[in-house]
């Protein structure tokens, strides 16, 4: 067996949740910085600039969870092969998904650049709004196939247990991303002033560095190197396991973020100061839910592991201790926040208004974001189990149906404005938080291992990684 140039492989008693979640913690709050730079930084330009980089931004979203049809699939598929010490058919499988989400991210990339404004006009934008957000959308999402390879790349080291690297990376990125944008948006360093265009060419930029570190890094890592060919040698096998678990996977997230679009159709309609404080509000509510998300990744790389070697108690264990670690950094996070609020909005904007309308939904971030950490971590740790199509299920009937008629009534006929999007989000999150409990409870999940267990148990420790 060839192994990697860059070490050995750390097996999953090697592995700690802490050791795997404060780079990914690291990782995410530098991936949110970038959004919260590009944020403060258009800020400066307009509130109107902003509402449509935030518009622009919620699109590319949606395209990004697109993408993850194949990352999410892959990452899970590539544990469990780990977790059964199967490492060529690993290899093989990230080749498989590089390919495979390479070409995706090239078809969404001419899809943008032909049809962003018709996209944008069916949100509701019209005049400045509309053509900042037309130019935005055009060279990000026209760029959206370097975000492909990123994701799958990024998410195939972290399996492998190398978190700290691509946390690394991110950070190289975000540096690049911060001296660009001073540059292009405001004109420095002998360029000319370029506001919102500026900062879309910056996020291209630092995500063309950021494709060629981390393929240089991946053939460090990996435990059984990638030959040219298996970039080419389509498996009906893998690309079925993929599947199997990517589509749901990416489905159910692409079921929110459609409704997120929606609510954001409801709040083009209250006016520019609501659609400015969405965008504002989101970007603090980001950092509430930071670690938990950490944890959530980190926890689904466990389970994949523990699950492919056969170790079902193992995971079952790891997941309720990882909720309750993630609740109480959630709720002591949130009280930070809540206290802040006012400050915190006032640094983006000293529109009274946008002031007063963030705080007042920050306030029941409460209630909304220790739901959605429980959602986070047991959804994700479901997927990673195999059993990915039932939280598509229970997000359909929950999201579909409860939380978007529940906004439409708060919005316009109770007449809440902002705060409605957010009190349906909230009665969205806590419906499937009960649900996903009672699931992980039952066991259902323990019958949807991909990868059929050949190796003794005796080859990892039958104890729980601890934190």
């Amino acid at each position: 067996m060839t192994t990697a140039v860059g070490g050995k492989l750390p097996k999953t008693e090697n592995l700690s949740l802490f050791s795997l979640t404060w780079p990914i913690f690291l990782e995410i709050l530098l991936f949110m910085l970038m959004g919260t730079v590009d944020t403060f930084m258009i800020s400066a330009v307009s509130d109107e600039a902003v509402s449509a980089v935030g518009t622009s931004n919620q699109i590319v979203s949606i395209a990004i969870l697109v993408l993850e049809v194949i990352g999410n699939g892959a990452a899970i598929v590539v544990a469990q092969y780990i977790g059964s010490r199967k490492l060529a058919e690993a290899s093989r499988v990230s080749a498989v998904a590089i390919t495979l989400n390479l070409c995706v991210g090239v078809i969404i990339s001419i899809i943008f650049v032909i049809s962003g404004r018709h996209i944008l006009q069916a949100m509701n934008l019209h005049g400045e709004i509309l053509e900042l957000g037309n130019t935005y959308l055009t060279i990000v999402g026209g760029g959206i196939f370097l975000q492909a390879l990123i994701n799958i790349m990024a998410a195939i080291i972290r399996t492998y247990g190398f978190t700290k690297q691509t946390m690394l990376v991110s950070l190289i990125m975000n540096i690049i991303h911060l001296i660009g944008n001073y540059a292009l948006i405001f004109g420095h360093f002998g360029f000319s002033p370029m506001g919102v265009q500026g900062a879309a060419i910056s996020t291209v930029l630092s995500r063309l560095v950021c494709v060629a570190i981390f393929a240089w890094l991946l053939y460090k890592v990996v435990a059984v190197r990638i030959e040219w060919r298996h970039y080419f040698t389509i498996s009906k096998e893998y690309v079925s396991k993929i599947l199997n678990i990517g589509i749901p996977s990416a489905f159910e997230q692409i079921i929110y973020q459609i409704c997120q679009l929606v609510f954001l159709y409801y709040v083009t309609y209250l006016g520019t100061e609501a659609l400015a404080t969405r965008q504002y509000a989101a970007q603090i509510s980001h950092y509430i839910y930071l670690f938990s998300m950490a944890v959530s990744v980190g926890t689904s790389i466990l389970t994949g592991r523990f699950v492919g070697a056969g170790k079902q108690d193992e995971a079952y264990a790891r997941v309720r201790k990882s909720v309750k670690i993630g609740l109480i950094t959630t709720i002591v996070m949130d009280i930070i926040i809540i206290l802040l609020r006012e400050q915190l909005i006032g640094i983006f904007t000293d529109n009274a208004e946008i002031i007063r309308l963030g705080s007042q939904v920050i306030l029941f971030s409460i209630v909304l974001e220790t739901a959605r950490t429980c959602n986070m971590i047991m959804i994700n740790s479901l997927r990673a189990a195999g059993d990915a199509r039932f939280p598509v299920y229970m997000g359909l009937i929950s999201m579909v149906g409860v939380s978007l008629p529940l906004g439409y009534w708060f919005v316009f006929h109770l007449e809440m404005g902002l705060l409605g999007v957010w009190v349906a989000n909230a009665a969205d999150e806590w419906i499937r938080a009960f649900i996903m409990h009672f699931r992980w409870k039952s066991g259902a999940w323990r019958r949807h291992a991909l990868v059929e267990q050949e190796v003794p148990r005796e080859t990892e420790s039958s104890s729980p990684a601890a934190l």
